[in-house]
């Protein structure tokens, strides 16, 4: 894990605060802007510390990505890559296209009539139809699956901040789908109340579709992954209208499409959408495997000092207790209880100062917490102690779930991560413990059976296990001090006030 045991509490944290205190000023200054939406637009790529990647000042913002990608493997910025390289190349030829694209055309293509006489309908859709083919095909996008750590962030990050296009943007799944049910929601919120005894149906999932469609052309997503019942039932419906407007997708995931929600609750619903990724993939986007074989976080970086402490280390709460209070001394605050409000909700913190946070397993994933709640973390904080993170057993897969999507998000975000735990980090998650008396309620009130549940992922926690490879190699990589320089909003904001 950590690269340093410092034995003594006054020294646990000196490499991190006074041996680098002048390169974090220099390194990170002006590197985050103050903006952390969901939709946040890159001018340089963020989230490039997903393998040996170039540091802000290697980035540029036009010109031919394989030459900057050739450029910076030989100057020793990046290691050589030849499946990298070739996904960079397919890239590549979509930037150009991307240069002078317009969706407009797409969006105010004729749609089909459903009222009229028959004979007027079939007139117009001949007309229709004749103006279809006469509107070129859009651009096809990517889809980029392959194991954790090979790059596939850092490639489509590098793609994007190369992309001359001022209608694009960037955003992690868990983000975008979050921001897809607050938009659903306020458009049933709008409707007119309806009567006692009259009936009507409304589906806002395609005008939603249609609002982003307005206002982009490239929607490049981040850890594409379906885990939610919820997400699963409106995929197909709003990626279809978004391909009909011509929206292009550029998406990297962990599994190939074909496994995508894999064992989930009700996937024979979600097995059409799987057909619009896939078997469509001619009409709308590439799929492409990134298979390096190599997990680029597991290489030895410089470590930013002692970031990951076992529960039964000896000093470690000594340890943890100072590195709070010399990073608050950093800060214009006081520590004190703060509450966040997130969509009308309080979540109440019992410790912060300025941008830390030091929190409890218990406090961040004992609660039903979600991504909403992690994301305003995330804009509040740049600095996160998780103290007392349990062996995440069969029992605890809730929690298992909530410290997943937690870490995606914090780790999208650059937020710094000082953990302790149970146990090292390859050990931490272990699928077994026991039933849960929930699974067993639940499995009575779905009338479903005991071999249902040797086969659905809900119960077994198989989604869990995959994704938290990922979760290790992200942590691992939140440990380096490149990582932790990047993640320093406060040197950020001395800069700009100079």
């Amino acid at each position: 894990m950590a690269a340093y045991t410092i034995p003594t509490a006054a020294r646990c944290s000196s490499f991190i605060l006074r041996k680098r205190a002048l390169s974090v000023y220099i390194l990170s200054s002006g590197y985050f802007g103050k903006d952390y939406s969901c939709w946040r637009t890159l001018s340089s790529s963020a989230s490039l510390g997903s393998s040996d990647s170039p540091s802000a000042a290697d980035i540029r913002v036009s010109g031919d990505i394989v030459d900057h990608f050739d450029h910076l493997v030989q100057r020793g910025s990046m290691r050589g890559d030849a499946q990298q390289r070739y996904v960079l190349q397919r890239l590549a030829h979509l930037q150009k296209t991307l240069k002078s694209y317009s969706n407009s055309v797409y969006l105010n293509a004729p749609t089909t009539q459903s009222e009229g006489n028959s004979c007027q309908t079939q007139n117009d859709d001949r007309i229709r139809t004749t103006m279809e083919e006469s509107i070129p095909p859009a651009p096809k996008g990517l889809y980029i699956y392959g194991d954790v750590g090979t790059g596939k962030t850092m490639l489509m990050d590098l793609f994007y901040s190369h992309v001359e296009n001022s209608y694009k943007k960037r955003v992690h799944f868990n983000s975008f789908m979050l921001d897809i049910h607050k938009r659903i929601h306020r458009r049933k919120q709008s409707l007119p109340k309806r009567r006692l005894g009259k009936m009507f149906t409304y589906d806002p999932i395609s005008p939603v579709a249609m609002e982003i469609s307005g206002t982009i052309c490239l929607l490049c997503f981040d850890e594409f992954q379906v885990t939610d019942v919820a997400d699963a039932m409106i995929l197909k419906q709003l990626f279809e209208t978004l391909f009909r407007t011509g929206v292009v997708v550029v998406a990297t995931s962990n599994r190939p499409p074909e496994d995508l929600y894999k064992n989930g609750l009700q996937r024979d619903t979600f097995l059409p959408f799987i057909d619009v990724l896939k078997v469509r993939s001619q009409d709308h986007c590439h799929t492409v495997c990134l298979d390096s074989r190599i997990d680029y976080r597991r290489l030895v970086k410089p470590a930013a000092g002692k970031l990951y402490y076992l529960t039964g280390e000896l000093g470690a709460e000594a340890c943890l207790d100072t590195l709070f209070e010399e990073l608050a001394l950093r800060q214009r605050s006081v520590a004190s209880r703060r509450v966040l409000s997130v969509l009308g909700r309080d979540v109440t913190l019992e410790k912060t100062c300025g941008s830390i946070a030091d929190c409890t397993f218990d406090e961040l994933c004992g609660r039903p917490l979600g991504a909403g709640d992690y994301l305003e973390l995330a804009r509040a904080f740049d600095t996160v102690f998780i103290r007392h993170v349990p062996l995440l057993t069969l029992s605890l897969k809730d929690q298992a779930r909530r410290f997943i999507t937690l870490i995606d998000i914090f780790y999208d975000n650059k937020v710094r991560v000082v953990l302790q735990a149970e146990a090292p980090l390859d050990r931490l998650f272990v699928h077994t413990g026991g039933e849960d008396e929930r699974d067993r309620q639940l499995l009575d009130d779905l009338g479903l059976d005991g071999e249902a549940a040797e086969r659905l992922a809900l119960f077994t926690v198989e989604e869990e296990i995959f994704a938290f490879q990922r979760t290790v190699s992200r942590l691992r990589e939140m440990q380096s001090e490149s990582y932790w320089v990047k993640g320093d909003r406060s040197s950020s904001r001395r800069h700009m006030d100079m």
